[in-house]
């Protein structure tokens, strides 16, 4: 399962934080600021994946990869294959590049409940898009129900 998806600047502060399981708001924050830690203490030649067991408990990784000034970090358990999570995380920093609008929505349409729902990331732009015609025509009617005011 997925624990979570965190993307960050580098130097820490986060840009995106999606747990897939409870998290407190408090320790999200000390989560974050222990995996930055780790990150950035990490030589450059090193594996993308650590083991988070001291953060998460037993079985639980991390795999992260930079892009520009942002670290993508995913946070699976040993029954998530590693190299997929890899490869999930680059459609998700690929569907960014074609349509960085909603980026909570376009996690929802890779990711959901901690599972994964999507690979492709066409599909997961044509489904961004979709959703986003449905909501301007949803928008676009409003004003003409009687009694509705925004």
């Amino acid at each position: 399962m997925i624990r979570g998806v965190i993307v960050m600047n580098d130097q820490g502060k986060p840009r995106l934080i999606k747990f897939y399981e409870f998290q407190p708001p408090e320790k999200q924050q000390e989560l974050v600021r222990s995996i930055y830690r780790i990150l950035c203490s990490r030589a450059e030649n090193v594996s993308n994946f650590v083991n988070a067991d001291s953060l998460f408990g037993p079985n639980v990784w991390l795999v992260y990869k930079t892009f520009a000034t942002l670290y993508f970090v995913f946070i699976f358990d040993k029954s998530e294959n590693e190299l997929a999570m890899m490869d999930l995380m680059q459609v998700f920093v690929e569907t960014l590049n074609n349509c960085f609008r909603e980026i909570h929505m376009i996690l929802d349409e890779i990711i959901l409940g901690g599972q994964v729902l999507e690979t492709s990331s066409e599909e997961v732009v044509n489904a961004v898009d979709a959703i986003s015609r449905l909501e301007k025509n949803v928008n676009s009617m409003i004003p003409s129900i009687p009694g509705w005011q925004r």
